[in-house]
């Protein structure tokens, strides 16, 4: 082997190899999903030796040329005193190199908006780029689509890196200059104890009782009951008290862009322009033709968009410099094409202005807006979507690798979008508060979990764009109707957004004193209730057996998940099944030392490599998973190395599971479901629930379907003891699509379960909650 460094001082690496104390082993530590160590000691004995300084390149190579070790020093080096020789004083220099991971996380890396449905290769892919163009990512596999990683500039490159990997059950290396990122086990290394190479002295094995049949796993806050509340303007008051806490995320901006500087953020833009159309200039983004093809010429953001909760979306002021044929502020389902477009604004030439009209899944609807030169067009798109999030988490296992996890699908909805258009006449100052029109304000079905956001789509535009936003909202739907007209979708947020109303945290719906309901003025919230997630999933089949007497076999434990995260109820139940996949095996961890000679091929081992060992004298046979790897070279020009590996099954440590902190939650009235029932304990949402007229006396509620012949609704006045045993707080059990339901008070409270006829019986999941407070 050889030990090169260059100490930056314009020589180019020098060898160091003659250098090395021979007393002290150069030991490599390499560990799972972390930075790679090199200790080493270097002996001067004459004045010529050039004592390395701090960020100097390291490379350990072998003669073969494949390196063991690359990095830089991270540390000064640390000096002692032998004594003097025939040349001089003799220092023996103590250094630590840290491997490639090095030069990355000394970069302060970009503010980046959420990776969106992106493989985890993708994304690191993108992080490498970030912090050191040019480095090799041809080794880097695409391993599995995450559905969102959040990068944060506040941590170093090799913390996001080593999440991402754990979040695919994927182990990344940083090595000759080059990235890679491989499915834990790709690599696999067996150990026979039959085998002539085997050190049976070496290797030490041990296997400790941690197993777990009965699993509570705690998640985040999550989205439950489907609530709307419904309430009566009197013209006096602007406050409503909600009858629960909303699930709540709160306003985020996913890009705000003011078009500064003369290019755009690569990080943030994908263009397509192959006329040269788009440009940046004077804080403004200039559009001036395109190629007349649909879909040619276009600027999209450069993540996908989640369609959950709520998002506003505002395309900026659009100043028309001529007859424009194209689409602004688009969504699309697929490729960037007017007939993959879910919704958006059209713009088509009409003389030497334009017309603007929404485009909904591939199709003009509503009016026409013409355009008037040298006005300004404020371009606003709104979606609510019934569900918040639209695709579960993925957990894995060892027996549920990258690839084949447990969850990961996409979650149904519909979503309601509303197209605004505002036209400001900067001659006339009242249309500045003039209140925006509505082109389009519908419910788009079964619309995608993710789609692109492209803010042109220019057949031939010409205009200017003075800004563009998209921002998060309040995952709140609020709209209001004035008796005898139709319903208004009222905006949530700050008043400096522009928003009518907000939601506080007593909870309460507080509008503005500008836009107080009037008297008789209906209003309905739309939102989502907020509780801990949780689940209890057991192992019938591991509890048997083990069942032994007054030992029932039940081996219980409550975690508390950090990463991934458990969002919900289904999330918690699916981290539940890949951790019992694991944790009802037997244990084992180990040790195993060995000449590099020694090694299955001579191959080199990392950490996330798989290692069977088939030791029967021990009882053992097994698969498991290197997590830490010490080299010890005892002879650098013979490049013999003792190795030793430590490793260990998912039983024993877990690989694709970061725990927290325990946190305080409510684990009673658990549905306790079994390996093979997870995904079928519970009945459809009753999502659509509505209530459609009201009386002194009575509520008149449809529920959106039919339910099917053996299925039913029940109805209670109080979100608590779902049987058909239990009549305490029944209101009553129907089977049409619409029921009416006696009203007794001004304020009152109906929940809704669908069940079926099963033994038990099963219901939804969560309840959809009615609240109804109207005058009587």
């Amino acid at each position: 082997m050889n030990l090169k460094i260059d100490n930056l001082d314009g020589h180019g690496p020098r060898d160091y190899s003659r250098a090395i104390d021979s007393v002290k082993a150069l030991t490599i530590v390499r560990k799972l999903n972390n930075a790679s160590e090199l200790r080493f000691s270097l002996i001067s004995d004459g004045p010529d030796f050039v004592v390395p300084v701090r960020r100097a390149r390291v490379t350990l190579g072998k003669t073969n040329g494949n390196d063991v070790f690359t990095g830089y020093l991270t540390k000064a080096p640390v000096f002692e005193y032998l004594g003097y020789g025939e040349r001089g004083p003799i220092f023996r220099y103590n250094l630590v190199a840290e491997s490639d991971d090095a030069a990355m996380n000394r970069e302060r890396l970009p503010d980046r908006s959420p990776f969106v449905d992106r493989s985890a290769g993708d994304a690191l892919r993108l992080l490498v780029n970030d912090a050191r163009p040019g480095v090799d990512v041809s080794k880097i596999d695409a391993v599995e689509v995450m559905t969102t990683y959040t990068p944060n500039p506040a941590k170093t490159w090799s913390q996001q890196a080593a999440e991402i990997a754990l979040r695919t059950r994927a182990c990344y290396r940083a090595i000759s200059d080059g990235v890679s990122l491989q499915a834990m086990g790709s690599t696999i290394h067996v150990f026979y104890e039959s085998d002539r190479n085997f050190c049976p002295d070496g290797l030490s094995l041990t296997s400790t009782d941690k197993l777990i049949n009965d699993v509570t796993i705690v998640g985040q806050v999550e989205p439950n009951a489907y609530v709307k509340d419904y309430f009566c303007g009197d013209g006096l008051s602007l406050r409503y008290y909600l009858s629960q806490v909303p699930f709540l995320r709160g306003g985020r901006t996913i890009v705000d862009e003011e078009y500064k500087g003369t290019s755009l953020d690569p990080t943030r833009w994908m263009v397509s322009d192959p006329g040269h159309v788009i440009s940046v200039s004077g804080g403004k983004l200039q559009i001036n033709g395109g190629t007349g093809v649909d879909g040619k010429t276009a600027m999209s953001f450069a993540e996908k968009v989640e369609l959950g909760g709520a998002c506003v979306m505002q395309h900026g002021n659009v100043v028309f410099s001529g007859a424009s044929d194209g689409i602004i502020g688009g969504l699309y389902s697929a490729e960037i094409t007017r007939a993959r477009c879910l919704a958006g604004f059209r713009v088509t030439p009409s003389g030497n202005q334009s017309r603007i009209q929404a485009w909904i899944n591939g199709i003009a609807s509503g009016q026409i807006i013409n355009t008037t030169a040298g006005h300004q067009y404020a371009l606003t798109t709104r979606f609510y979507s019934t569900e918040i999030f639209r695709r579960r988490e993925t957990f894995h296992s060892s027996v549920s690798p990258a690839g084949q996890g447990h969850g990961g699908d996409d979650i149904a909805a519909d979503a309601r979008v509303i197209l605004e258009l505002h036209d400001i006449d900067p001659n006339d100052p009242a249309t500045l508060v003039a209140p925006a029109m509505v082109l389009y304000d519908g419910i788009i079905v079964s619309t995608p979990a993710f789609c692109t956001y492209a803010l042109l789509n220019a057949a031939s535009i010409k205009a200017v764009i003075a800004f563009t936003r998209l921002l998060k909202t309040v995952d709140a739907e609020v709209r209001s109707a004035l008796p005898q007209q139709n319903y208004t979708t009222r905006l949530v947020g700050s008043l400096s957004e522009g928003a009518e109303c907000l939601l506080t945290s007593d909870p309460a719906l507080q509008f503005f004193p500008s836009y107080v309901p009037a008297a008789g003025e209906t209003i309905t919230v739309k939102y989502r209730g907020s509780g801990r997630a949780r689940a209890r999933v057991t192992d019938p089949t591991s509890m048997a057996a083990i069942a032994y007497g007054s030992d029932d076999g039940t081996r219980g434990a409550v975690l508390d998940l950090k990463n991934p995260a458990a969002r919900t109820a289904t999330d918690c139940e699916n981290a539940a099944l890949a951790l019992l996949e694991d944790t009802t095996q037997v244990a084992w961890s180990g040790v195993y030392k060995t000449w590099s000679d020694l090694l299955p091929a001579g191959a080199d081992i990392f950490p996330g490599d798989g290692m069977t060992v088939r030791a029967p004298s021990r009882g053992a046979d097994f698969s498991s998973t290197v997590r830490e790897v010490e080299i010890n070279v005892r002879d650098l020009e013979g490049e013999h190395s003792e190795y030793t590996i430590q490793f260990a099954n998912d039983a024993a440590e877990l690989t694709s599971f970061e725990l927290a902190p325990g946190r305080l939650a409510d684990l009673s009235n658990l549905t306790v479901m079994t390996v093979n029932s997870v995904g079928a304990e519970f009945l459809g949402d009753l999502t659509a629930a509505e209530i459609t007229a009201t009386s002194s006396t009575t509520v008149t509620v449809d529920v959106g379907f039919t339910p099917a012949a053996g299925y039913g609704i029940e109805v209670r006045r109080s979100d608590m003891g779902w049987s058909k045993e239990n009549d305490r707080n029944l209101i009553g059990r129907f089977t049409t699509r619409t029921f009416t339901l006696p009203r007794l008070s001004r304020v009152q409270d109906y929940y809704l379960r669908q069940y079926d006829s099963s033994s038990p019986a099963r219901y939804s999941r969560y309840s959809a909650a009615l609240h109804l407070d109207y005058p009587l």
